[in-house]
């Protein structure tokens, strides 16, 4: 399942009001006209409507790109998302891609992980080494995503899909996410969360 609707599915007047805004041929003409589009899940200031989304404000340009082109191509799905990315051409991806990245990383104000919670997840994250993605301090590079200060709930389901392998768009995650436990995976997102 999709962190859409296990967070509780969009009202459909409000999914309705996003598929309509939709930047299709003449409509949307800026940039920022596009963006606003995915401010109504991202939230105006980059802080998520639900918990279970995720923060897109200053991620990695490249992983942005990559997820949107996933989510066109169906390699990535998601109830919201695919209609939402069939709609872009690939201009529009790069576009919004680099518009958010340019964006500063929101403080969602979480709350960090207990010392007992921080030394298995860090326990966790060594024996899948996760640094060699995610670099050190889990900023991400490139196509790798920012993992610190991700919303918890999103981290864990993401992790959790890719164990379950209903996010396909990224085999060598699935072979990790196998390699630990699910509790390793609740504890590395509340870590991760943190920080």
């Amino acid at each position: 399942m999709d962190g859409h609707r296990r967070a509780g599915r969009m009202p459909h007047t409000l999914l309705a009001v996003i598929l309509v805004a939709l930047p299709v041929g003449a409509q949307a003409q800026s940039i920022d006209d596009k963006a606003q589009v995915c401010a109504g899940c991202h939230g105006e200031k980059g802080i998520p409507q639900q918990a279970a989304w995720p923060a897109i404000w200053g991620q990695q340009q490249g992983y942005l790109y990559l997820q949107l082109r996933d989510f066109k191509s169906g390699a990535r799905k998601d109830d919201i998302m695919s209609p939402i990315a069939q709609s872009l051409e690939r201009a529009d991806m790069q576009a919004l891609a680099l518009y958010f990245s340019q964006k500063p990383w929101p403080d969602l104000q979480q709350p960090r992980a207990s010392r007992e919670v921080a030394g298995r997840a860090q326990t966790a994250i060594n024996a899948i080494v996760c640094t060699s993605c995610h670099q050190s301090g889990f900023l991400g590079d490139s196509t790798q995503p920012r993992l610190a200060g991700q919303t918890r709930e999103y981290l864990q389901k993401s992790m959790l899909d890719f164990r379950t392998r209903s996010r396909g768009n990224n085999p060598g995650m699935t072979d990790l996410m196998l390699a630990v436990s699910e509790q390793d995976i609740a504890d590395i997102a509340a870590y991760l969360a943190g920080l």
